[in-house]
């Protein structure tokens, strides 16, 4: 049994029927995008749960083993030559618990979003994929897709249709906007449905996007 992680919880109205799991980057914390959702214009979406789950806190090997709030370890700034699948893996199991919370609350999968700022959008993709159910969802901001050489056998048809939305700053200087447009290749490749988006930003989140972000929940969780 995968112990729950805390989170910060916010509905955008009473009696949510609907769910948007929203993971954190490196060394943030679980209410860095709480503060967004009064941000989104969500008029024509059913009500919302918003759930901002907080990673553990664990070693960063690119930052001299320094402790901070982390889904896996990072051990190089390419991100993607060397990783730490069991760190990915044991996230991806506290990710699941929370989709199953969710539906334990009489939320079905079909209604569930998740969404991911940089490693946080490495763990939304990740998991969103290979679930053996289908969700409304993925919402992928500022990052990438990680254990690229093991998705086409890891990755699940029940997923294979479900809309992606994808965003990157074309300055981004931490996730390099080459490795978003590799992993959206990667997944068009296979027949996933990514919807791209590019702002003039760096590692961050831009007003356009905002306003995108609230037009792809409308479209896949619509009153």
């Amino acid at each position: 049994m995968t112990a729950l992680l805390s989170c910060i919880e916010l509905e955008s109205a009473p009696n949510p029927t609907a769910a948007v799991i929203w993971m954190h980057g490196l060394g943030a914390t679980s209410d860095d995008f709480a503060g967004l959702v009064p941000e989104l214009d969500l008029e024509g979406c059913q009500p919302i749960r918003f759930v901002f789950p907080q990673a553990p806190s664990i070693p960063i090997t690119i930052n001299g083993g320094y402790v901070m709030p982390g889904w896996y370890d990072l051990y190089g700034m390419d991100l993607v030559s060397k990783q730490d699948a069991a760190g990915i893996q044991r996230s991806e199991a506290q990710i699941r618990a929370l989709v199953d919370r969710e539906v334990a609350r009489g939320i079905p999968t079909e209604r569930i979003v998740l969404a991911g700022f940089s490693q946080g959008c490495a763990m939304a993709l990740h998991t969103a994929l290979r679930l053996p159910h289908t969700i409304a969802g993925v919402m992928a901001l500022s990052g990438y897709l990680p254990l690229a050489d093991r998705f086409a056998t890891e990755r699940n048809v029940a997923n294979a249709s479900t809309p992606i939305f994808m965003a990157h700053g074309t300055q981004d200087p931490v996730v390099i906007l080459k490795r978003g447009e590799d992993s959206r290749d990667a997944l068009a490749a296979m027949g996933h449905k990514v919807q791209w988006h590019t702002y003039p930003m760096p590692h961050s989140v831009h007003p356009r996007e905002v306003a995108d972000i609230a037009a792809f929940l409308k479209q896949v969780l619509p009153a």
